[in-house]
């Protein structure tokens, strides 16, 4: 059984910190770069529902942002529910990562408005309290399980009205996306978690 050490400690820490601030910091050098380069018109790159060239979005729409509230309002979520992801193991934040982004894209893809433009990383924030969430029931351990109640009692309330079609030009496709590209990946990283257990 292996004991962490403070060094290794500090180590871990440190890596999972300059991870999470160059990921969420390039999303917002994007958004800097929209205002000050409007005719770039970056946030036509979003996804474009059941337009073949809409599928870029899918890579795209989550470092795309319509305005500063936009932006600042995902970066909370990003940061809070991203950290949680990172733990024990960064794979399970690009696990998480890439299911959100998957299951977000896609779903605004198939189910958006016809000629609707899909930017921003509230697909991602979905995800991962998807992830988290589900990684407490999936893998049955005592800390995820607390995360998991920690997020539903945090995140649960918003997360429920984000996924209803409630408010206009809020993408609730790429929500109910996110939460089910997140349970995905968590479903995937305990079925892989468990075959190394049995080796």
């Amino acid at each position: 059984m292996k004991t962490s050490t403070p060094d290794s400690l500090t180590a871990k820490l440190k890596s999972r910190i300059v991870l999470l601030a160059l990921f969420v910091g390039s999303m917002w050098a994007v958004f800097f770069l929209s205002v000050a380069m409007p005719f770039l018109n970056l946030n036509e790159h979003g996804v474009v529902p059941r337009s073949l060239g809409g599928l870029q979005g899918i890579l795209f729409a989550p470092w795309l942002h319509a305005s500063l509230g936009h932006i600042a309002a995902n970066t909370s979520g990003l940061l809070v529910l991203g950290w949680l992801c990172m733990w024990p193991d960064i794979a399970g934040f690009w696990r998480a990562t890439i299911g959100a982004m998957l299951g977000a894209g896609l779903c605004a893809w198939l189910f958006g408005a016809p000629y609707s433009v899909h930017i921003g990383a509230s697909g991602l924030v979905f995800g991962y309290g998807g992830y988290l969430v589900a990684r407490g029931y999936y893998t049955r351990n005592l800390v995820s399980i607390v995360v998991a109640l920690v997020v539903v009692s945090s995140y649960g309330l918003s997360m429920l009205f984000g996924v209803l079609p409630i408010y206009p030009g809020v993408s609730w496709q790429s929500h109910i996306g996110g939460v089910l590209g997140g349970v995905l990946a968590a479903r995937a990283g305990a079925g892989a978690a468990s075959r190394v257990r049995m080796r």
